[in-house]
């Protein structure tokens, strides 16, 4: 029996199809006439594999690569990424990944590429997997060096990031260190010709969309980086921060990378002395449209070049487009229907990217340039028809300080008149932003009366530095005052029921969450995943990714500790007034599951009614299936109940 209701009649989402069981996309790149990328299952509580098929061959089951038990995951930084290198010679392809089952670099060699057409053959197996490091090694974001047969990527160890290379035809080895950067590192590209390399580096306390800098080196005979420097960017020393994106090298042998000196995280080129003055670098594509995206993991890819031309996915007032940089500075866009862009990768007049919109669920793009031919392979079949998907409407409105404010509303569908329930999203990071692909988690909500909004508060990555830089020191103040504002506007123009307004949010979004329960009148009632609590604590005893984070969204720990107690939702449990339920992995290392015990102890020490359902086998973010369907469910009857709903109403 189909899922998808027929009728105008709009039938509720089960929360089974919303979120039970499409895959997410990521990594995807083209090889020869092949397309490989990445799948984690969230029915296989969330293991992550690597698959196959022939170009744009769409009705072609998709060979994988790395069958159970390989679960493809980096542990860097606890958040990862950059979990997979692949490089193709002739009809041979190699792999090399990081399993999560040991930590280790595994290896494997295919053959068959020069099979072509939707009826090739798959690729065959050379050999089994071999196991290229010891384990005890947190490894990621690697590329493969045909010139040396080595692995080169990143290591995390001792507190700091170390760039280090693998043998290749070596086993269970220990990785060799090229490169020790002042703290972090990453984004490792090397030259065509195999004698320079270039990557990024930033230090505590700035986040790398904050300050960070693009550093290259010629290497030496052993491969080792000679006399490394910086060329581009910021370190923490400097007043004027500027950050990096991506960088890469163009077959003339200049270096590309996105920075936002201009403001907007725009591509420039260098000239052919790298080491010329930054001001020497070319900006021949200048415009209010960014072409980055926060570096929370590895392996992100927004510009690639296709054989004669840069291709960028470009964000402009918060929908993505494809955009072709031509040599002269002409910008054309590239006919295609989707403005949900990530993943992207280009070669030989090709390219490929993870592309969804507001109908179209997250699939492969995969676009032939010189006839625009493109197709679109969704990652699983449709849970609604057309007519019974609720649109985002971008929403502006005065946000803190009367600054301009986005957000898309969704409202509710079917026929439903007068005001409406209203769920307000608060996105995690801070430093993300609410996107327009399809969401079936949104629409969960919309086809049973509600409407929504994502909230691209102060901070949101997408409308340019000045935008992301209001949440500096305004962290629980600036994000707390545009969601309520969002609610607010709703209400005034009639479309939210003032009595009806929940807010639900994690990790960051949880804080901002618990925030605006705590610090305005406006929410009925919150739900928050894997939430930060108390600032005091997570300034004590986060990761180490983020360990310094809170002194550029709150103030300078330890010196601004009453800023962080006056901030902390934890402190002024008192003044929430409304229902809470919680939802926390016990295996979390970002925000311990203490802080949520403690949280919902002192709701219930003042009366408020509260919920807290943890899950023993989840960290920072819910990866199975069962976990994500037992939330939703869990979060909406909580609101209904809450709330005074019943279906009649809604």
């Amino acid at each position: 029996m189909s899922d998808i209701p027929t009728s105008d009649q709009v039938n509720p989402l089960a929360a089974r199809v919303a979120l039970g069981r499409s895959p997410v996309l990521r990594d995807p790149q083209i090889v020869g006439n092949w397309v490989l990328w990445l799948e984690q299952r969230p029915q296989e509580r969330g293991r992550t594999t690597a698959l196959i098929r022939p170009w744009q061959a769409t009705d072609t089951t998709p060979q994988e690569l790395t069958p159970t038990p390989c679960n493809l995951r980096s542990r860097v930084h606890d958040y990862g990424g950059g979990v997979l290198a692949c490089h193709a010679d002739g009809d041979q392809l190699l792999l090399v990944w990081v399993d999560d089952r040991d930590g280790c670099l595994w290896s494997q060699h295919w053959q068959g590429l020069n099979n072509t057409g939707p009826a090739a053959s798959p690729l065959k197996a050379v050999s089994p997997p071999r196991r290229l490091t010891q384990p005890g090694f947190v490894l990621a974001d690697g590329l493969i060096d045909p010139h040396r047969q080595r692995w080169l990527g990143v290591m995390e160890a001792e507190e700091r990031d170390w760039l280090v290379s693998v043998d290749l035809q070596l086993e269970d080895q220990k990785p060799v260190v090229i490169h020790t950067p002042r703290d972090f590192a990453g984004y490792v590209a090397l030259s065509a010709n195999g004698e320079q390399l270039a990557w990024v580096e930033w230090q505590q306390p700035w986040m790398p969309w904050d300050a960070s800098s693009l550093w290259m080196a010629t290497l030496d005979a052993e491969g080792k980086p000679q006399d490394p420097t910086r060329v581009a960017g910021s370190d923490a020393s400097q007043r004027d921060h500027v950050s990096v994106f991506q960088p890469q090298w163009l077959p003339d042998g200049r270096l590309m990378v996105a920075e936002d000196s201009s403001g907007w995280w725009n591509l420039m080129v260098s000239p052919a002395d790298h080491n010329a003055h930054p001001t020497a670098w070319e900006r021949p594509w200048p415009m209010q449209a960014e072409t980055a995206m926060p570096q929370w993991i590895y392996g992100m890819s927004t510009t690639s070049w296709d054989g004669e031309h840069v291709l960028a996915a470009v964000c402009d007032q918060g929908r993505w487009q494809l955009k072709r940089l031509a040599h002269d500075g002409a910008v054309q866009a590239i006919d295609q229907p989707f403005d949900d862009l990530a993943g992207l990768r280009a070669s030989q007049g090709r390219a490929v990217a993870i592309a969804s919109n507001g109908s179209t669920g997250m699939g492969l793009l995969e676009l032939e340039l010189a006839s625009g031919a493109w197709t679109h392979c969704s990652a699983s079949a449709a849970a609604l028809a057309p007519n019974q998907i609720s649109k985002a409407e971008a929403l502006w409105f005065e946000g803190s300080g009367g600054q301009r404010t986005h957000a898309w509303y969704y409202p509710p569908t079917g026929h439903h008149n007068g005001p409406a329930p209203l769920l307000v999203k608060g996105h995690s990071g801070p430093t993300a932003m609410a996107r327009t692909g399809l969401n079936l988690g949104i629409q969960f909500w919309t086809s049973r009366g509600w409407g929504v909004v994502d909230v691209n508060y102060g901070g949101s990555t997408g409308f340019g530095r000045a935008y992301r830089d209001r949440l500096q020191k305004g962290w629980g103040v600036v994000d707390v005052e545009d969601c309520a504002a969002a609610a607010r506007t709703l209400i005034a123009s009639g479309r939210a029921h003032p009595h009806q307004i929940a807010m639900e949010g994690g990790s960051a979004g949880g804080f901002s969450t618990l925030a605006c329960l705590c610090f305005t009148d406006v929410f009925r009632a919150g739900a928050c995943r894997y939430a930060v609590s108390d600032l005091t604590a997570m300034a004590t005893e986060t990761h180490r990714f983020e360990a310094r984070y809170l002194d550029g969204l709150v103030g300078d720990w330890p010196a601004q500790r009453p800023l962080y107690e006056q901030r902390s939702p934890l402190q002024h449990a008192d003044q929430i007034e409304c229902p809470v339920i919680f939802f926390q992995g016990l295996k979390d290392q970002v925000v311990p599951p203490e802080q949520t015990e403690t949280m919902a102890a002192a709701l219930r020490a003042n009366g408020i009614p509260v919920e807290v359902m943890t899950f023993e086998e989840e960290g920072h973010g819910f990866r199975d299936s069962a976990v994500q369907v037992a939330v939703l469910e869990a979060t909406e009857a909580f609101f209904r109940h809450h709330l005074g709903l019943d279906r009649s109403e809604v």
